[in-house]
């Protein structure tokens, strides 16, 4: 059961990168699209979770959900929804997954955390990767979208490393509240504060989210992307831990590249491809230390099991 959800999230979250690109490729706003996704699986989660009696409605009046929806929705998508405007959903995915070297540099800056050489070299490697990604936009005039909508995506992993930093001393601070239920007054928050950038920013012609394809992708991404994926992601995390399930950052980039190519007729350069690769063994080596603990662990608990069994 672990490996087959493991496996929905991967795909999950691989194919979101898409869903989004097929909206904004339909003129659908971007922050309107956003907005209404997160608004509405946030409002629709966490009625659930109270109607389980698993969380309260006081909880929405704590300003951590307020911050924590600022980091980890409203700036990590309004940034990846206006970027994909210009950017391939694989490209897109690629660069998200810089997330976690985000968050190490943000440990050095805000917790004063000294990281491991490794650590660092992967942060150099991701760096490298980035480049190789970007490089054919510094070089061709036609493709400034690529540099900028890339610049954005990246800036938009800054608020989303903020907000993941916060989110560990949100869940200490409410130990007894699900991370569903956190997840869901974040979304709330992220989402309205979405919309507002929207209302501000974009003319809101609704009609142009009644075509088939904007409407098949907000619908995929409120039911499938935020309600279903991120449960399953936190269940994962209820039952192995927060690292293995954190490593679908290593694979939907990759299920991402694969599906814009053969489902939406995006290109791969050898350029991009090595430069997806090497971001990904960027990110790798920034968490090599508790991917090793990851492997560590069931070997220690084979261990333990059979001096059991020898006594």
């Amino acid at each position: 059961m672990i490996i087959l959800n493991y496996l929905l999230v991967c795909l999950i979250f691989g194919t979101t990168f898409l869903a989004i690109k097929i909206g904004v490729d339909v003129s659908a706003p971007p922050f309107l699209s956003a907005g209404i996704r997160f608004f509405i699986a946030g409002v629709l989660l966490f009625g659930w979770m109270v109607w389980r009696k698993k969380a309260r409605l006081s909880l929405l009046l704590h300003k951590d959900m307020l911050l924590t929806g600022i980091g980890l929705t409203f700036g990590t998508f309004a940034a990846l929804y206006w970027g994909e405007q210009y950017v391939d959903s694989g490209v897109a995915a690629v660069l998200s997954a810089t997330g976690p070297m985000m968050i190490l540099v943000l440990q050095m800056i805000m917790l004063r955390q000294k990281p491991a050489g490794r650590s660092l070299l992967g942060c150099l490697v991701g760096l490298f990767g980035i480049f190789l990604i970007i490089w054919p936009s510094m070089t061709l005039s036609a493709s400034l979208g690529l540099l900028i909508g890339s610049i954005v995506i990246i800036a938009g992993e800054v608020f989303y490393s903020w907000g993941a930093v916060y989110s560990k001393r949100v869940t200490q601070r409410f130990p007894e509240v699900s991370p569903i239920a956190l997840n869901a007054a974040q979304m709330i928050y992220g989402g309205l504060l979405l919309l507002l950038l929207s209302a501000c920013t974009e003319p809101w012609h609704f009609q142009s989210l009644l075509s088939a394809q904007a409407l098949g992708s907000l619908l995929y991404l409120i039911i499938i992307g935020s309600m279903i994926g991120h449960s399953l992601f936190y269940w994962l995390v209820a039952k192995t831990g927060p690292v293995f399930a954190s490593t679908w950052l290593y694979v939907s980039p990759l299920v991402a590249i694969v599906i814009g190519v053969l489902l939406y007729g995006e290109s791969v350069t050898w350029l991009t491809g090595i430069g997806a690769v090497t971001v990904i063994a960027g990110t790798v080596l920034v968490n090599w230390d508790s991917l090793q603990q990851l492997f560590r662990k069931p070997q220690r608990e084979e261990a333990a099991l059979q001096e059991a069994h020898s006594r």
